[in-house]
């Protein structure tokens, strides 16, 4: 990826909080058009490299490149879009107000925040005050005031955290609408399966390093495991004698058994219960594949979990 490919470059990023190292020596680029989802766990150190990506902390150590300038720089956050789930509206601004000004300071005209406004389909709500919205709607206008600036990086903490299906769909939409247009895309989330569907690359980070990157389905291919369901009459003590099953476990009326040869296990399952029904063979999903490789990275810290 070249450098005018790239809306965000971090090199080498460095940072800690006294004693307890947050980040140490992290790389990441997203590029023109891409959406990079960054995945981990609580304490991973995904807040810490967000806020020195976006300018609102100051780097200990790395190098950091946003629309080709420091983050810092306000020529480099002029064309930088953020939408996080801690921000807050003044209380006696009007959405109109607030999506103007966004554009504002961005140095676009305040004609810009019309279309947006329409965009994000928020004409109607121009005249309210932010404390009358509701959740969804909120959230609707963090992302206007985003993309105001027409932004060559958008950057967004947990966006959809809280939003029905219909309206994480819509905001998904609106998005890959950007992209198109060659936005790129930083999105940090919980929602780890929803973030696969819609990340071009996933960056898994825990401890403060990178500890696998890759495609969603190439990170998924990488566990070998797959999940056979079924309902059957026979025991935990049964189930586990069968070939290749490596756990056995309950989820209501059905057992879900983990194996890497699912065709001998399905075959001994057939033989072994003649009434079994809701046989499926399930792959590993996004979600396993990322808790499974921050195990992997740190084996000894989950043994103490």
């Amino acid at each position: 990826m070249t450098e005018q490919q790239t809306v965000l470059r971090v090199r080498g990023a460095q940072h800690s909080y006294g004693r307890t190292v947050a980040l140490d020596g992290v790389d990441l680029d997203v590029g023109a058009g891409e959406c990079v989802a960054l995945l981990g766990p609580n304490g991973a150190g995904k807040t810490t490299l967000v806020n020195l990506a976006i300018g609102l902390l100051t780097p200990q150590g790395g190098e950091f490149r946003c629309n080709g300038g420091n983050p810092r720089d306000a020529a480099a956050r002029r064309r930088l879009g953020v939408v996080q789930q801690t921000l807050g509206f003044p209380t006696t601004l009007k959405v109109g107000e607030l999506v103007t000004g966004a554009a504002i300071r961005a140095g676009r005209h305040r004609g810009a925040a019309g279309p947006v406004l329409a965009e994000l389909d928020l004409t109607d709500l121009a005249g309210r005050r932010a404390t009358k919205l509701s959740g969804g709607q909120r959230q609707r206008v963090q992302l206007a005031m985003a993309l105001v600036a027409d932004p060559a990086l958008l950057v967004l903490d947990e966006p959809t955290a809280g939003l029905d299906v219909p309206t994480r769909q819509r905001f998904w939409r609106i998005i890959d609408a950007r992209r198109d247009r060659g936005t790129g895309v930083l999105v940090t989330t919980h929602l780890i399966d929803e973030a696969g569907s819609v990340a071009d690359r996933v960056v898994v980070i825990d401890g403060g390093t990178i500890v696998a990157e890759g495609t969603p389905a190439d990170l998924m291919s990488r566990l070998p495991d797959r999940t056979v369901v079924a309902r059957t009459r026979l025991d935990d003590a049964q189930l586990a004698r069968l070939p290749g099953v490596a756990s056995v476990g309950r989820d209501g009326e059905h057992v879900r058994l983990t194996t890497r040869s699912p065709e001998a296990l399905v075959g001994a399952l057939l033989a072994a219960d003649g009434d079994l029904s809701d046989l499926r063979v399930d792959g590993a999903g996004l979600e396993e594949a990322v808790v499974s490789l921050t195990r992997l990275a740190h084996p000894a810290r989950a043994e103490v979990a």
